[in-house]
């Protein structure tokens, strides 16, 4: 995937395919499982990738920074693939070889649906709804002929719940949901499996971020936005670490989550108990 071609079919395939001896580890559950983790330059991908490199996957870190997902790879001693998942035509001809996807690649605006940017709007859907279509799209043929596959998706609590001023996010969330679950159905005959993973805020980049934009649009400190905001439906009073979101993908991704499927897993500290 840093460089392709185009096959007989049409599609796109990697040119540098991962040796058969020295890809990630040799030992662990998912030794021999080539998986590819969007947005895996940092925070939650960058862990979901780590967590799979550790359990023995070859795993490809997908992600518009190449130069963040290059770090990544090479330590894990994955593949680093450059890729602007917004240019959505070219996902169209995209033809994946990959036994595990992890759709994580995430973006965040908030706003009162007023004053919201349509094209903000309509970019957040583009890349947490549409690319995880297209790529799902792009990989079930070749888990479909392997008669084994692992889909999962990195929701949110706010693919379950709603809060305000994220109509994008959450909405586009929703529909991810709803997505997955298409997939386990027409996957299952297949032994293709697919899952939602659903933290609450999680310690990334895109929180931080989020924490001081609630923090502008509230007018308060950003210890106050964590107080008063965004933990006061949670039980556990802390944000998710990126490590526990990347310990239960790695899980699903196993052969021992084979009748895991159509599922959304919460890990909100009890947001979602409410």
């Amino acid at each position: 995937m840093p460089s392709a071609h185009r096959n007989d079919d049409g599609g796109l395939r990697p040119t540098e395919e991962p040796p058969s001896s020295d890809s990630g580890s040799n030992a662990g559950p998912l030794a021999g499982r080539r998986a590819i983790v969007t947005g895996g330059a940092s925070g939650i991908g960058a862990a979901c990738a780590r967590e799979l490199a550790a359990q023995g996957a070859y795993v490809v870190v997908a992600d518009r920074d190449a130069e963040g997902a290059g770090v990544v790879a090479k330590e894990i001693k994955g593949e680093a693939w450059a890729v602007d998942l917004l240019d959505t035509a070219a996902l169209e001809e995209l033809s994946l070889d990959a036994d595990i996807l992890v759709n994580n690649a995430g973006i965040q605006v908030v706003q009162p649906i007023e004053q919201f940017d349509p094209a903000d709007f309509r970019r957040i859907h583009t890349l947490m709804l549409e690319v995880p279509f297209l790529l799902m799209r792009a990989a079930l043929p070749s888990m479909y002929a392997k008669g084994f596959g692992r889909i999962i998706n990195v929701s949110s609590v706010h693919g379950l719940r709603a809060s305000p001023f994220k109509a994008a996010y959450v909405s586009a969330k929703h529909g991810l949901e709803g997505l997955s679950k298409v997939a386990a159905l027409e996957g299952g005959p297949h032994g293709v499996t697919s899952n939602c993973v659903n933290p609450g805020y999680v310690r990334t980049p895109l929180v931080e971020n989020q924490i001081a934009d609630q923090a502008r649009l509230h007018g308060i400190s950003e210890d106050e936005v964590l107080e008063r905001i965004m933990l006061t439906e949670s039980a556990v009073k802390r944000l998710v670490e990126p490590a526990e979101v990347g310990s239960l993908v790695a899980w699903l991704a196993s052969d021992q989550a084979g009748m895991v499927t159509g599922a959304s897993y919460t890990m909100d500290g009890g947001w979602s108990a409410r």
